[in-house]
């Protein structure tokens, strides 16, 4: 019996023969880290044709997946990941407004590598309000849907109406509502080898002057209070009632360095790769952080990042 990637190559081969699928391909660069191994299979799907092929390659493969995404969020080994990376494109790219027959608002069905903020920009200028916070957050729509991302006090679940989910395991291809999403904070239920092909936001009619100005508060905002480079944004989730980056900064690990990864000087809660620099290096340092943390505090902290390929996924 032939091994998953072996099987997924001759199936992918049969029924979508004109997707490229690249073997051993680094997935750093595709990261906002940029830094971490290859996995040993990668391809971009750019149709609802091509998902449903690949789909079904990966059903009678068996073959492990990882969804990157736009990377914004994620850490991968240095060993790399031994399955199969996707990433979407063209026809998910896209980012549809229909306002409503009484004009108080529009429904925008964006596609899953939609840029937030992409779609934040394009609901601003259509004169519509209730996604000005994305703006700053350097992820898709789907990733953003997986991880019920959020800011400025607002989150993906405040305006999310409906999600087209395929499930690259059982070839199951749907549209959800929030509630079977589970929604929490920084987390749902849609899995790794789930795909998120496009999600619809209902958003209210607003004053575009005054979303703009928002829009640029917000950018304004992230300048001046989050560190640039290579990084993934916020490393751990807030506890309850308390600030991750507190504690951290707490505990005296701002400026701690392990390798080629250092805490952000700036924000506690950002840890920054250096040029070339190793994933692992990142990992380790996010266990050093949650040990003192725990010691200095007794808070347990849990991670933000997507970690893939380590042995230890809670980065303890």
């Amino acid at each position: 019996m032939s091994d998953p990637l072996s099987a997924f190559d001759a199936a992918v081969a049969d029924l979508a023969p004109g997707i490229e699928v690249r073997h051993h391909e680094p997935l750093g660069p595709f990261t906002t880290y940029r830094v971490g191994g290859p996995a040993a299979r990668y391809l971009v799907v750019s149709d609802d044709r091509s998902l449903a092929s690949v789909a079904e390659a990966v059903k009678v493969s068996g073959v492990e997946v990882l969804v990157v995404g736009k990377g914004s969020n994620l850490l991968v080994a240095d060993a790399g990941f031994s399955g199969l990376a996707l990433q979407l494109a063209g026809d998910f790219t896209t980012v549809d407004i229909a306002p409503r027959p009484d004009r108080s608002g529009a429904v925008v069905r964006a596609g899953g590598a939609a840029l937030l903020p992409v779609v934040a920009r394009k609901t601003v200028a259509a004169g519509l309000t209730g996604f000005e916070w994305a703006v700053g957050v350097p992820g898709s729509i789907g990733g953003a849907v997986r991880m019920n991302a959020g800011g400025h006090g607002s989150d993906m679940a405040a305006s999310l109406a409906r999600v087209r989910v395929v499930d690259l395991r059982s070839g199951e291809d749907g549209v959800v509502t929030p509630p079977m999403l589970e929604l929490g904070y920084r987390s749902s239920s849609v899995v790794p080898h789930q795909v998120v092909a496009w999600a619809e936001l209902d958003l209210a009619s607003g004053n575009r002057s005054t979303s703009e100005d928002d829009l640029s508060e917000i950018v304004r905002w992230r300048r001046d209070n989050q560190p640039g480079g290579q990084n993934a944004g916020s490393v751990f989730t807030n506890p309850s009632g308390d600030s991750a980056g507190r504690l951290i900064d707490l505990a005296g690990c701002k400026g701690l360095r392990i390798g080629t990864a250092e805490v952000s000087p700036k924000h506690a809660n950002f840890i920054q790769a250096d040029p070339g620099g190793s994933a692992d290096d990142v990992k380790r340092l996010m266990d050093e952080v949650a040990r003192r943390v725990a010691d200095a505090t007794g808070v347990t902290l849990h991670a933000e990042t997507r970690l893939v390929g380590f042995s230890s996924p809670e980065g303890r």
